[in-house]
């Protein structure tokens, strides 16, 4: 049957018991079934290229008005013009990946072959708190700038947050591309502009740092944080480690009559470091303690390290009146003794186990200061002298 398709059109066919189909006279190929139970559906005709049939369906009657079946009819009937398959394309559109599916993909076959344990933990934090929730279900192929520019800016009160998210992303569909997920060059998060971040550096003065170490010797402290927990704030005052490095740190890595320690994997890759003194002291007091767990820092389970001691540290801080001081804090309290005692940069550089000069030359000015102290001795001197002259 053919006639120009209208409601009344379609509305006029009576079911029966076969499918019954309505041929629009206006657009060829265009077309509307009635099921013997009555559902009307719209579709369009059409053969590719190389002879093959389709049938895609546009929509059903009645959520679909015929004006706009006809339209999109229209739109189809002009791809495969062009020599395009609606049909395909709208089925590869069904079983293409969502963001879900992408970053699932990411994490197994980029993050957890080419990250640190670490930043494969933040990446996963960060696709489940923030990406996940926005824009999780969508497609990873129609995902546009603005949703990811939305999600940027909903995180605008933490903006170091806020560009590790951007960062993520724009790594994910960078990969997508490369997947073949999405065409080239329709990176979503490229060219959205980054919040400013305040570098946070944060030193413990002399007093502080002496208010702390008195505090972490109290009897008092032993209540609230175990002897392990304890010992550990103590290492990353004396050796301007990772958090993660020291609760990592096992027996066998130490070098006592050297005085080194030996990590096998840190954020930069193996490093071997001097010890101190006072350190080896803090070692040796817990080697007495050690029994047969292979970890310097122990955990409640006889092979297992201390996972964290944040709850601890955050007891230990208040009562040494220093709320505002973080964990890695102390790395930097110790980066800048070592300036401040005019330990030159490259130095410095490989005490912390730097591989990027840059990263250590935020403690320049601090590396001044005994500069400064011996022109103003010099200076002092020199004045004396020509006063005395006088």
């Amino acid at each position: 049957m053919k006639s120009k398709i209208t409601v009344r059109s379609v509305e006029a066919i009576q079911p029966s018991d076969k499918d019954q189909i309505i041929w629009d006279t206006e657009v060829p190929g265009f077309g509307c079934k009635v099921t013997p139970k009555g559902r009307r559906s719209y579709f369009l005709y059409y053969r590719t290229r190389d002879g093959q049939q389709r049938r895609p369906a546009i929509g059903q009657h009645g959520a679909l008005k015929p004006e706009a079946a006809r339209a999109i009819a229209k739109q189809w009937a002009a791809e495969v013009a062009n020599g395009s398959d609606p049909s395909l394309a709208k089925k590869t559109d069904r079983t293409s990946p969502t963001v879900r599916d992408l970053c699932d993909r990411y994490i197994e076959e980029h993050a957890e072959t080419r990250k640190k344990a670490t930043s494969i933990y933040n990446d996963k934090r960060i696709i489940k708190a923030h990406i996940l929730p926005a824009i999780g279900s969508r497609k990873a192929a129609s995902v546009a700038r603005p949703d990811i520019s939305s999600i940027h800016h909903s995180l605008r009160a933490t903006p170091y947050e806020a560009n590790r998210m951007l960062a993520l992303t724009s790594k994910m569909f960078s990969l997508a591309e490369r997947w073949g997920i999405r065409p080239d060059n329709t990176n979503p998060a490229k060219n959205i502009d980054r919040f400013p971040e305040k570098k946070r550096e944060r030193y413990l003065c002399e007093a502080e740092l002496r208010e702390l170490w008195e505090v972490l010797g109290d009897h008092e402290t032993r209540k609230i944080a175990s002897d392990g927990a304890i010992a550990a704030i103590k290492l990353l005052i004396l050796t301007g480690r990772r958090l993660s490095e020291i609760l990592a740190l096992k027996w066998e890595w130490i070098d006592f009559a050297n005085k080194v320690m030996s990590f096998p994997d840190t954020k930069n890759g193996a490093l071997t470091v001097a010890i101190s003194e006072a350190t080896a002291s803090v070692l040796a007091e817990l080697g007495r303690s050690r029994g047969t767990n292979p970890f310097v820092i122990k955990g409640r389970r006889a092979d297992k390290p201390l996972v964290n001691i944040q709850k601890p540290w955050r007891a230990i801080r208040s009562r040494a009146g220093l709320e505002d001081v973080r964990i890695h804090d102390l790395r930097h309290t110790y980066a800048s003794i070592g300036a401040g005692l005019g330990i030159s940069l490259p130095m410095l550089g490989r005490l912390l186990g730097h591989t990027q000069q840059a990263t250590t030359s935020r403690y320049a000015h601090l590396a001044q200061h005994p500069v400064q102290v011996a022109a103003e001795t010099i200076g002092a001197a020199i004045e004396e002298a020509v006063l005395r002259k006088r």
